[in-house]
């Protein structure tokens, strides 16, 4: 979207293709992808899942690849973080989702509808931000909102005032409904776009990458809106590179690797589905690598002043307990438990962003 360039409601329709979707309107077992059954046919929202792909690809005509047989399931109820490095193919699946791009192959689903033949039928229950918000700066936050609730063709006229003032107030934007959108801070726009995606009821709300550009305040402003959103019932779909936006509000996490859902599942499965480690500090490092060895604990990793070995299911008091027999002095003892950074670097083989 160019600056100044209004977005499309979920449902309206441009007269050079098909409809687009722009600002509008648990927990299953953790598994990496490649051992994931795919949802069947059907099972859609009978199974509590509002986002359903099934093999989801798309090729350009440049021959590349960007989504590569997606198969995802998205919980009813959750707060759903698309997790992945800028280009691994998280813009691309939420555009083919919404419409707004033609999938080369598989299918989806969402809110148990087959896309894109059932637009007219799903997108009015969706909002979503694509791409950043894009408003008209010489007119009000209200003003705006008039204009896109007036484009959407499923909207009540007769119920706009109150609802614009009702999506105005849950974001916070309520006293500045009469400042020109150019007045906004990053975090405000962000805000305001959020209104328009929440104008009417909303069962899935999409957004892609929803803090991009925001400095900490606006973060958090966007980051305790979507918790607020999900706590009133609205499903959450988020797609972000920042770990730490991930890890503080979302209930369920994909992880996207050059176009290739490597692991999906809740949060706090994935960050339990890596073997934890013990690190023994002790200047005797030669004799506590026998002992360790003599444990059976394998994967052992020496440094200065210390070494540290895959704990297994070995509990750390017998190990100390056993090092402190053999005569090694133990300065520091602790298990380890890989971050969800270590554990999404081993996934997809490249960093992300902690912090933004």
């Amino acid at each position: 979207m160019t600056p100044g360039e209004t977005p499309l409601l979920a449902g309206e329709r441009d007269i050079a293709g098909p409809a687009k979707a722009g600002p509008a309107g648990p927990r299953g077992e953790f598994r990496e992808a490649p051992e994931a059954a795919s949802p069947s046919p059907g099972q859609g929202t009978t199974r509590g899942h509002v986002i359903v792909t099934r093999g989801l690809t798309k090729r350009f005509r440049s021959g590349q690849v960007a989504v590569d047989t997606l198969d995802l399931a998205v919980p009813r109820g959750s707060v759903f973080g698309f997790l992945g490095p800028n280009g691994s193919g998280k813009t691309t699946t939420i555009r083919m989702l919404l419409g707004l791009v033609t999938p080369s192959g598989g299918d989806c689903e969402l809110l148990g509808v087959p896309m894109p033949g059932g637009l007219a039928e799903a997108l009015p229950r969706v909002g979503a931000v694509v791409e950043g918000p894009a408003f008209y700066p010489y007119l009000s936050g209200a003003a705006n909102l008039r204009r896109l609730d007036a484009a959407d063709p499923s909207a009540d006229r007769r119920t706009a005032r109150e609802r614009i003032a009702l999506a105005l107030d849950r974001v916070g934007l309520a006293a500045a409904a009469g400042k020109r959108y150019r007045a906004y801070s990053l975090g405000m726009r962000q805000r305001l776009a959020i209104a328009a995606a929440l104008l009417g009821p909303r069962e899935l709300l999409i957004l892609d990458e929803p803090t991009n550009g925001l400095d900490p305040a606006g973060t958090r402003e966007v980051r305790a809106l979507i918790r607020q959103v999900a706590a009133a019932g609205t499903t959450v779909f988020v797609s972000s590179h920042l770990l730490s936006e991930v890890e503080q509000m979302c209930t369920h996490v994909g992880v996207m690797r050059t176009g290739r859902l490597v692991a999906h599942g809740p949060i706090e499965e994935l960050r339990a589905g890596r073997e934890p480690r013990i690190k023994v500090e002790t200047p005797d490092v030669g004799l506590a690598a026998g002992v360790l060895a003599g444990l059976g604990l394998a994967d052992p990793r020496s440094g200065a002043g210390e070494v540290s070995v895959a704990l297994g299911t070995a509990a750390p008091d017998l190990v100390c307990a056993a090092l402190v027999t053999a005569g090694v002095a133990v300065h520091g003892l602790a298990v380890l438990r890989p971050s969800l950074e270590e554990v999404f670097v081993g996934l997809t083989g490249e960093g992300f962003d902690v912090d933004g």
